[in-house]
């Protein structure tokens, strides 16, 4: 401060300013430089304890399966835990929510999907208190896998066609499942019945997959898009039966299926993407170290073996923030789909 009196005195203000912002300068520069320190030597030393995988949803649907795979995986390439945590409810937007907020260090990960971070962000703008687009970074798409039509054995209908007449016989009767308001097996049935002009009934189940099926094996709904990756065994073992596959053609495992646009409907359905995000603010050092982990851990052929008895075709992504950005993309179209639909959680 002396040094500065000093220099006040014998020279013009403006030579003292320019010292002072000099000094701030260096202060926050070297406060910068220690920040990237700490930074670089804790994503060195990265993962040091225990990694959380939120899972949006119950048990045995698809995010879980995958989720559960590359958990046991990246613990024995990284050299530390990942726990699967299952946080069902509310169309996945408890468990989003909990990984937007979590601490950006790469502890608290989220297992999504084209549901919970493509289109819940338009169905859920109004209660949501994150933005996905916003909160939460993409590390790598994981798997793609495709989806069918299917129904509880003691639904009458075997075809699209018979599904569309046997709902107009019966109006307001058919109910069909869903893993929650605005997730795409809804928008999905949505866009088939204002297409086939059939009334139909939305119940949706918490907890996705892991729930949906047992009610439609037990005949409580009659109707639902699922993915195959959590119903092919159940639709070997005659427990429920498929009208039609989402996929440009016929799948090999399920051959006598027809595709929907075999039955008039093309473009319905979707094939669906699990993925691996992070909080927003986590480092990229971090972020790289797992996307690089991902990439060699599902590049196995043993893992694309597993994974591919299971109806998962292995899907990495180039770069964490070429992922980001694909979501990005995705997300603005599912919103034009969602604003046709007017569909909205206020």
């Amino acid at each position: 401060m002396m040094a500065l009196a000093r220099l006040a005195r014998n020279r013009p203000w403006t030579s003292v300013r320019s010292w002072t912002h000099a000094l701030v300068g260096l202060t926050f520069f070297l406060a910068a430089a220690g920040l990237s320190f700490v930074v670089a030597a804790q994503s060195e030393n990265y993962p040091s304890r225990p990694v959380k995988l939120l899972v949006p949803y119950a048990p045995g649907g698809a995010t879980d399966i995958i989720a559960r795979q590359l958990a046991s995986k990246l613990e024995q390439a990284l050299g530390q835990a990942f726990v699967v945590d299952n946080r069902a409810g509310a169309s996945g937007n408890i468990a989003l929510e909990a990984a937007a907020k979590a601490p950006p260090d790469g502890y608290t990960l989220l297992v999504g999907n084209v549901s919970t971070n493509a289109i819940n962000e338009s169905t859920f703008a109004g209660v949501m208190q994150t933005k996905p687009s916003r909160d939460l970074v993409g590390i790598s798409k994981l798997v793609e896998i495709p989806h069918v039509l299917i129904a509880a054995t003691s639904f009458p209908p075997n075809t699209v066609a018979e599904v569309i007449e046997w709902a107009k016989r019966n109006p307001g009767k058919l109910n069909y499942a869903s893993a929650g308001i605005g997730t795409y097996p809804h928008l999905d049935m949505l866009r088939l019945a204002k297409a086939a002009g059939i009334e139909v009934t939305h119940i949706p189940y918490k907890g996705g997959a892991g729930q949906m099926l047992p009610a439609l094996i037990s005949g409580e709904v009659q109707l639902s898009f699922i993915n195959l990756a959590s119903t092919l065994e159940q639709i070997k073992a005659g427990r429920v039966k498929a009208i039609a596959t989402t996929m440009p053609t016929r799948l090999p495992e399920l051959p006598s299926v027809p595709t929907m646009a075999e039955q008039g409907f093309p473009g319905i359905g979707t094939n669906a993407w699990q993925a691996l995000f992070a909080p927003a603010a986590t480092p990229k050092p971090i972020l790289d170290k797992l996307h690089a982990a991902v990439v060699a851990v599902l590049s196995r052929p043993e893992m694309k073996e597993a994974l591919a008895k299971q109806m998962m075709t292995v899907a990495v992504s180039a770069s964490p923030q070429a992922f980001t950005e694909e979501v990005r993309s995705e997300t603005q179209t599912w919103s034009q789909v969602v604003s046709e639909h007017k569909v909205k959680i206020d």
